[in-house]
């Protein structure tokens, strides 16, 4: 089978290298990939976001599948594009795809079936006045704000003050995010543990695939400004099996049920960022409509079974018939090492080196993220620049094996978090 993967991220090359191993998959091409990437697979120079050279590539290759790694495409309704000229697609419709493209239009859906999530109201541009008088209905602070629409992972702030989060409320909706924060919720803060859940849907059906945890916060101890994730681990000792089937009962499947009866089926895989606690039980902080970055990578990591059936059985229905993908026993850590200055403006340009060497501590898989060639040199090309994973049997070996291979990369403007997995590691 010939497979085309939409992106150039880490998530996207963890893909690369998972499906590298199918014993079906005879050619994979990436739109547009990157220097990881391009050790795997053929990198066609297409834009993630250019939709219509994307679908024009789709008709000229005819892959068997199509695997769409960000959301921004989704969103744009590449999927519904190719579907249109008879290309099967691992992704949502753009209708479905309004799970992450709209926190507000999710909040409604929330309510609207009963799906455990926090209190909250939206507001436009119009509205700053009663977003602030919102803000008394809380207990006080912290206080949660997100932009209703796409913003790279930073669209979400939590305001450690009612002058914080009014101060925000003017930003945000003045145009801090450009279009995705014309509208803003305002939601409780949710107490608890953080964790990730991801599930394979067909439009009828959902399979639970995997749960892992991030990291979103910049700093060390969870400190400074939330990013697209700092790092990842799995499996999370708070998704036990028990929660596992919590989250399919509770909130997976009313949602697939719920999209479905709103002319929404969803086809793809969904992601449910959650917040557990033991009073009010797992309950949904978000929804993504694609594999966590960099959750994709230790999962992808940990996958014993082939996944590409279950990805095609996605994108053509037949999902029921299949029983969830065996995974190794082994734990996954996932260090992001990413430009100094992020998540603010990085650091570009610098040259990469000692990537061969962190590749051969045992364990390790050193995905990239946000690189680019010049010359012979791999240089920095983002803010998450590098994905070092590694897998042992024990999480306290991943992670070890994870910051073995980091000291090995040369690389003077780069920099990541020194804790990762430090929840379990605490409980020992």
């Amino acid at each position: 089978m010939k497979i085309l993967i939409v992106g150039s991220g880490g998530r996207e090359h963890a893909l690369a290298w998972r499906l590298k191993q199918s014993p079906r998959v005879t050619q994979i091409m990436a739109a547009p990939g990157n220097p990881g990437i391009a050790e795997l697979a053929e990198c066609v120079a297409v834009a993630a976001d250019n939709i219509e050279g994307l679908v024009e590539l789709a008709r000229a290759e005819r892959p068997n599948l199509v695997i769409v790694g960000p959301e921004v495409p989704l969103v744009l309704g590449l999927a519904d594009k190719l579907r249109a000229i008879d290309i099967p697609v691992f992704g949502p419709s753009a209708r479905a795809a309004m799970l992450e493209g709209s926190k507000g239009f999710s909040k409604d859906f929330m309510a609207k079936y009963n799906i455990p999530t926090a209190r909250y109201r939206r507001f436009d541009s119009e509205q700053a006045a009663e977003a602030k008088a919102y803000l008394d209905t809380f207990d006080g602070p912290p206080y949660v704000l997100k932009a209703d629409g796409l913003a790279a992972g930073k669209g979400v702030v939590i305001a450690e003050s009612k002058a914080e989060a009014a101060a925000e409320i003017d930003a945000m909706l003045g145009g801090k995010f450009g279009a995705a924060s014309a509208s803003v919720v305002i939601e409780e803060f949710m107490k608890g543990e953080e964790a990730s859940f991801f599930a394979l849907c067909d439009g009828e059906t959902a399979v639970a695939l995997a749960g892992a945890q991030d990291h979103k916060r910049v700093g060390d101890g969870d400190t400074g400004p939330n990013t697209g994730g700092m790092g990842a681990y799995s499996p999370a000792p708070i998704l036990d099996q028990a929660m596992q089937d919590r989250v399919m009962d509770e909130i997976v499947t009313p949602t697939i049920k719920g999209m479905k009866k709103d002319g929404r089926p969803y086809s793809g895989v969904l992601f449910v960022g959650l917040m557990i606690d033991d009073k009010h039980g797992p309950r949904v902080v978000e929804y993504n409509v694609r594999f966590g970055d960099p959750e994709c990578q230790v999962i992808m990591t940990r996958l014993k079974d082939d996944p590409l059936p279950q990805l095609l059985a996605c994108a053509t229905g037949g999902l029921a018939g299949c029983a969830r993908l065996e995974r190794f026993s082994d734990h996954a850590v996932s260090v992001v090492m990413a430009g100094a200055g992020y998540p603010g403006e990085p650091k570009k340009g610098g040259v990469i080196g000692g990537l061969a060497k962190a590749g051969e501590v045992p364990g390790v898989t050193v995905f990239h993220a946000g690189t680019a060639k010049k010359g012979d040199d791999v240089v920095a090309n983002g803010g998450r620049v590098l994905n070092v994973t590694a897998t042992a049997p024990t999480l306290k070996d991943a992670a070890a094996r994870a910051y073995e291979a980091v000291d090995l990369i040369d690389w003077p403007d780069g920099f990541c978090r020194r804790d990762i997995a430090w929840r379990a590691l605490d409980r020992g």
